[in-house]
């Protein structure tokens, strides 16, 4: 069993799959509380479900794409039968994390979106480094920057890890205290070879939901 907060089918609003239509299954919970989340309705409550009944709910919609996030998908310990259930249904899946939790033991057909946490965020020390030694190019690492350190920090991670060499990397603005177009510059500035992105979701219809 597993607990939900919700299950919905909308339009992917980040990552490399942006803009694809995809069904999302937020469970519940989560151990970080980053300053600026978006979605801390998923802190508690929710709904327990079944394996079987959230891969049949997923079917309802008849969407070739599912995302796993939170909250912390990856805090419920059955999140990782969930992923494999979802593959062997014959989803595309990704699962986005906060990158505290290990990564290693999710099935590797899995696209595992990273988020590391800046400064900002208040929980940069809950990153868990191990983890990026296990991306591969099928993952990606996304930043969420709120500031000009944020941005500083993130480029100095991934030019010590090598992260430009090992996976998509993704920078977005913490909505209403990072000029978007800023964030832009410094990105074409730096000659760097990440994918800036905003949340298309919020652009089509505002809230955190995407729907």
């Amino acid at each position: 069993m597993l607990r939900v907060t919700e299950i919905f089918h909308s339009i992917q609003g980040e990552s490399s799959r942006v803009g694809l239509p995809t069904v999302f299954v937020r469970l519940t919970g989560c151990p970080l509380r980053c300053v600026w989340c978006d979605t801390e309705y998923a802190f508690g409550g929710g709904e327990s479900l079944s394996i079987a009944d959230i891969v049949q709910r997923v079917a309802a919609f008849d969407c070739a794409t599912v995302c796993v996030t939170g909250g912390e998908p990856l805090a419920q310990k059955n999140c990782l039968p969930l992923l494999a259930a979802l593959c062997d249904s014959g989803y595309s899946v990704s699962l986005e994390t906060s990158g505290a939790l290990d990564i290693g033991d999710v099935d590797p057909r899995v696209a595992r979106i990273v988020d590391l946490k800046a400064p900002g965020s208040g929980e940069q020390a809950k990153n868990r480094w191990q983890n990026l030694d296990l991306l591969t190019a099928h993952d990606e690492v996304k930043f969420v920057l709120a500031s000009r350190e944020d941005y500083d920090w993130a480029v100095s991670a991934c030019r010590r890890r090598r992260l430009f060499e090992r996976c998509p990397v993704l920078f977005s603005p913490v909505p209403g205290q990072l000029d978007p177009a800023q964030l832009a510059q410094w990105i074409l500035d730096d000659r760097l070879p990440v994918r800036f992105q905003l949340q298309l979701h919020k652009l089509l219809w505002g809230g955190s939901k995407g729907r």
